[in-house]
């Protein structure tokens, strides 16, 4: 990141730009660190009076900048005519507009804006200043302008407005990557994909991509509120993503929140064979596969430690070996250390138990020899009366 982040520090400065950027080492200031709940590095954050804003966007300069931008300006941008109206529609392939006067709807679309800014511009518009193809049921009104059309919030329909503006911020039809993945899951959304391999122009690959651009445009008022549809390039994310080895081309629906996805049980072939795999898993006849379970968890952990041992051994074998063979070197060695350690301690417990057992059989024999001599010496001491006392004494004791 750090010579990303010196260009848009340079590019900032050129442009006249009032937000400052600067780098802190969070090692070295742990408590403003912790302030401000940095909890990974890098991590980019926008201060803007009272709030900080977290940057989830790519690290490229244009999408940090133009995310620097936005939120140093304000929340809610005017459009006062019609020309900038149509300029601003130009720019953005997803424009919010909040249409009426003051109003309980419209602090609600302040609110939600000071929340939401990371992701997305904010506008507000008179009537007048809209598209003539554009009705109004009611004012104030909340909508969205994407995918060459328009749609109003509908609080009876859509819930929460945050919710509604979450869900509705990305196209109809997106190209998927990890990173969008990992977007969509705030929005609540089972995300349809086709898997395939852009560079593959043969029938199979571009009839699985039409048929799901056909699903979200043609199906969009009965899906729009529980799907997200996409194709996305190559098989290499999802399958590390689903622990599976899917061959493309093929169409995978993923749960976001819980890490369950859905596999078709038949080849899709048109239309609507699609709609009807996905009404199948609205009405809970689609069997799901993976979730985030404790199984699960401990196959994801195991599935991680495998799949980094071998990315490390294919992109650098040496390194590999020297990473897990000097470990478990230190662990043989100090084994071994231990083993042989324990063999030679009984040994030298076993000779050292012979070698006393030894000096006290001869410790025993000298006592035996001298006790006879003593007795020997003693019965010579004795009259030839006393011996036959003593005699007549022992054999009572026998």
């Amino acid at each position: 990141l750090e010579p990303v982040w010196n260009e848009v520090g340079i590019e900032m400065r050129n442009m006249g730009s009032p937000v400052k950027v600067g780098k802190m080492d969070a090692t070295s200031f742990s408590s403003i660190a912790s302030e401000f709940g940095v909890r990974g590095y890098p991590t980019i954050k926008l201060l803007k009076g009272d709030l900080a804003y977290n940057y989830r966007g790519p690290r490229t300069k244009d999408d940090i900048i133009e995310f620097a931008n936005r939120v140093a300006g304000p929340l809610i941008r005017p459009l006062p005519s019609q020309h900038m109206f149509e300029h601003v529609q130009k720019r953005h392939r997803v424009l919010f507009v909040y249409v009426g006067g003051e109003s309980p709807l419209k602090e609600k679309y302040i609110e939600v804006a000071s929340e939401l800014i990371v992701y997305t511009y904010f506008f507000s518009a008179s009537e007048d200043v809209l598209p003539e193809y554009v009705t109004l049921p009611e004012l104030p009104a909340v909508m969205v302008f994407k995918d060459g059309t328009y749609f109003v919030y509908d609080e009876y329909e859509d819930g929460d407005l945050s919710s509604w503006i979450n869900r509705e911020r990305f196209q109809g039809y997106l190209h998927v990557d990890g990173f969008t993945l990992y977007e969509l899951g705030d929005t609540g959304k089972l995300v349809a994909i086709a898997v395939i391999d852009d560079k593959n122009s043969s029938v199979e690959h571009t009839r699985l991509k039409s048929i799901i651009q056909e699903v979200a445009r043609d199906y969009r008022d009965h899906f729009h509120r529980d799907f997200q549809f996409g194709h996305m390039d190559g098989n290499d994310y999802i399958n590390s993503l689903l622990m599976d080895d899917l061959t493309i081309p093929t169409i995978v629906v993923l749960n976001t929140s819980n890490q369950q996805y859905f596999l078709p049980d038949r080849h899709i072939e048109s239309t609507e064979d699609m709609v009807q795999f996905i009404n199948n898993i609205l009405d809970g006849t689609a069997e799901a596969q993976g979730g985030d379970g404790l199984l699960q968890r401990i196959k994801r952990i195991i599935y991680d430690a495998k799949s980094t041992i071998v990315s490390v051994f294919k992109s650098s074998p040496l390194l590999g070996c020297f990473l897990f063979g000097l470990p478990l070197g230190v662990i043989s060695i100090m084994c071994y250390g231990i083993c042989t350690a324990d063999t030679e301690g009984e040994v030298f417990e076993h000779e050292g138990a012979k070698k006393e057992s030894g000096d006290r059989e001869l410790t025993d024999e000298g006592s035996e020899e001298e006790q006879e001599e003593e007795k020997n010496g003693k019965y010579t001491e004795l009259s030839d009366g006393e011996l036959k006392q003593k005699d007549i004494m022992e054999k009572k004791k026998d």
